[in-house]
């Protein structure tokens, strides 16, 4: 798979082990950023790195920040990405199996390395789940993203 990741500053203590540990797993990073830790806003990275994926040029992310909640509202205010702060393994997995998540969002400042790489594998190696009824639930969450762009637009005008 092809893995977008970023981060902001407070995350990037940590990204250097994400991008490792993806690498290690046989999976090809690109890795938007941030390079050093000079203060940046986590909005500007989880959108360049969740524009990835809705382009096409990256199959799933992980962004890093201080605590990971930061980073996750961000992207699910994206319409197609669908992000999960995760500390603990079974929500690794078990984001990925019901709810079809892409992004999974850690804090540098709550986990560490070793936690992170037993996350990164099981976020990685875990599939979206054929059974009816998380897919119908997927569904309903795309049509209300629709739906509540289209009030958003409405209220605007």
């Amino acid at each position: 798979m092809r893995i977008s990741v970023g981060g902001d500053h407070a995350g990037f203590p940590l990204k250097e082990k994400v991008v490792s540990v993806i690498k290690k797993l046989g999976h090809e990073v690109v890795d938007y950023g941030c390079f050093d830790p000079k203060p940046i806003d986590f909005p500007d990275i989880t959108r360049t790195v969740c524009e990835s994926i809705l382009e096409g040029k990256a199959d799933r992310a992980l962004l890093v920040c201080g605590t990971g909640v930061g980073a996750c509202i961000a992207a699910n205010k994206i319409p197609g990405i669908r992000a999960s702060v995760c500390h603990d393994i079974y929500s690794s997995h078990q984001c990925v199996e019901h709810d079809d998540v892409n992004v999974m969002c850690v804090g540098a400042q709550i986990i560490g390395p070793v936690l992170v790489e037993e996350l990164i594998e099981s976020f990685l190696n875990a599939t979206f789940s054929t059974d009816e009824e998380f897919r119908r639930r997927v569904k309903k969450l795309g049509m209300m993203e629709k739906e509540y762009s289209k009030k958003l637009l409405t209220n605007q005008k």
